[in-house]
């Protein structure tokens, strides 16, 4: 229970269905700890309070786990070293997949629960025919939130239950009004949860302590354009705030944490056809031994695009999109579909 309208009425449905409920807060960092000298972020005072005061009106236990050491080895320490590197994370994937789906799981199972509930606008279902729990989009797609769950296991859909999957937005809010209760109004942020004001590289320096070097801006011939202020500070795609001058609209193509550059073009400079991905994981499918169609996003809110998916030696993975994609970007994932289906996704490495 994150002190939000999603995870309130989740419970909320789940006591209706005749569930007994246990309300958990994971606190994930301290806001002194990262820098942040505010109460509006996750893991607030005011939000743990909010969470506390739906799960008393539910008249259901509650309790605050304190996940903070896990939070910054699996979620903060990646995203930092993901930046240094020259990737784009996505730590709200890590989050699930280590904080969410694995410390919680622990803790559940430690209680004696059968299920995992959260407030994400998905859905579950197991097939006879192949014998696995599938994955699927929330009802809602404006909401739907299948591409950060694409880690999970078939152990982990075996005890989720996702009940806000069949509902829109505006209906959870309609339900917590009716229910009276406090946060169905509630602002949702949408910034990453450590990094509230969206600064990342800002971020990044003051919690190694260490300023990121300046370096070349280089054409694709390696032809020095001018300087950067720290490769932290680009990713592909980017547009805005390169602080260069040049005859003609730049775009940052690549970034080179071996060099130190970070490499401009032209926007057609950033169509891809193909991509290879690592750390796979596959949810419809035990494995892949052919050639697959399927639909897939390279961002979150993307819509889905046509490709053939090829399996690579070491579990790894290359899509052949139908169509050239825009700023295919290192470190984000890219997630595969049929229909409504999640096949699995995987951490893009390069695109091409």
């Amino acid at each position: 229970m994150s002190g939000g309208v999603d995870s309130s009425v989740a419970a909320l449905m789940m006591k209706k269905r005749g569930y007994e409920c246990i309300g958990v807060t994971m606190k994930l960092y301290d806001n002194g700890e990262i820098g942040v000298c505010n109460d509006h972020t996750c893991c607030s005072v005011e939000d743990v309070e909010d969470a506390r005061g739906v799960a008393a009106r539910l008249d259901m236990p509650y309790y605050v786990y304190n996940f903070a050491d896990r939070f910054r080895e699996d979620v903060i320490d990646r995203f930092v070293d993901a930046y240094l590197n020259g990737r784009t994370p996505n730590p709200c994937i890590d989050c699930n997949r280590y904080l969410k789906f694995g410390e919680l799981f622990a803790k559940a199972e430690d209680l004696g629960c059968e299920y995992v509930v959260t407030g994400h606008y998905a859905r579950t279902e197991y097939d006879e025919k192949s014998g696995r729990y599938l994955l699927k989009k929330g009802l809602d797609p404006d909401k739907d939130q299948s591409y950060v769950l694409y880690s999970m296991t078939q152990d982990q859909l075996a005890h989720v239950q996702f009940p806000l999957g069949e509902y829109r937005k505006t209906e959870t809010r309609e339900l917590a009004a009716e229910a009276g209760l406090d946060t169905a109004q509630k602002h949702e942020s949408q910034d990453i949860c450590f990094v509230p004001d969206g600064k990342y590289a800002d971020f990044i320096e003051r919690f190694t302590g260490k300023k990121s070097p300046e370096g070349d801006f280089v054409d694709a011939d390696g032809n020095v354009l001018g300087r950067h202020k720290g490769i932290i500070r680009y990713t592909i795609g980017q547009r805005k705030h390169l602080g260069i001058a040049l005859q003609k609209p730049a775009y940052v193509c690549r970034v080179n944490a071996d060099d130190n550059t970070v490499v401009l073009g032209s926007n057609d400079d950033l169509f891809v056809k193909e991509l290879t991905a690592g750390d796979v994981n596959l949810i419809a499918v035990e494995k892949l031994q052919d050639p697959m169609e399927v639909t897939a996003r390279v961002r979150y809110h993307q819509k889905e695009k046509p490709a053939v998916v090829y399996p690579l030696d070491g579990g790894r993975i290359r899509l052949e999109f139908k169509e050239p994609q825009r700023a295919v970007t290192p470190g984000q994932a890219v997630v595969m579909y049929s229909g409504d289906t999640v096949i699995g996704g995987g951490v893009i490495e390069q695109g091409g």
